[in-house]
């Protein structure tokens, strides 16, 4: 059994043990890392799960950021991972459920993400048009969910990072 709460300060040592642990060297030269720079995650959405033994067992993060000219604002999720000693328990399954159902109540009303269609595609993502995400991105690897209905409608142009408060938002 995992307990999922949000992410405090006291799990940000452990937290980014496991993605060092989970992603190859270098991941924060990715693009996506570049839009998160500077700027603190979504609180309420970044969440850690916990084994029985109290252990970082997985972890979720989202971040603020803007689209095209009109700043049209999203979520972008990501990084997510799993303790390789849990992998194969559906525990990334559950954080991404559970941080999605989270995102909606709060009244997000898209996420995108740059990752394996086929393995997102169960939560509802799919590939966007439309959308630009800073280079070196593979487009076909830009996915997007709408959390309200139409919430991509008209919506197009670079995912630009979030610079400013989070009350702005």
């Amino acid at each position: 059994m995992f307990r999922i709460s949000p992410e405090t300060l006291a799990d940000e040592f452990e937290v980014e043990y496991l993605y060092d642990l989970s992603f190859a060297p270098g991941r924060q030269a990715l693009s996506s890392y570049r839009l998160r720079d500077g700027v603190a995650p979504v609180a309420a959405l970044s969440l850690v799960a916990r084994d029985g033994l109290d252990g970082v067992a997985g972890a979720i993060r989202y971040w603020p950021v803007l689209i095209g000219a009109a700043r049209h604002s999203a979520l972008l999720l990501g990084p997510v991972a799993v303790h390789p000693t849990h992998q194969g328990e559906g525990l990334g399954a559950s954080l991404i459920w559970e941080s999605l159902e989270r995102a909606r109540r709060a009244g997000w009303t898209r996420v995108l993400l740059v990752g394996d269609a086929p393995y997102y595609q169960r939560f509802g993502f799919s590939k966007l048009g439309g959308l630009e995400f800073p280079p070196p991105t593979n487009p076909d690897r830009l996915l997007g969910l709408a959390l309200v209905e139409g919430g991509f409608d008209g919506v197009s142009g670079l995912v630009q990072g979030f610079t400013g408060r989070a009350s702005e938002i």
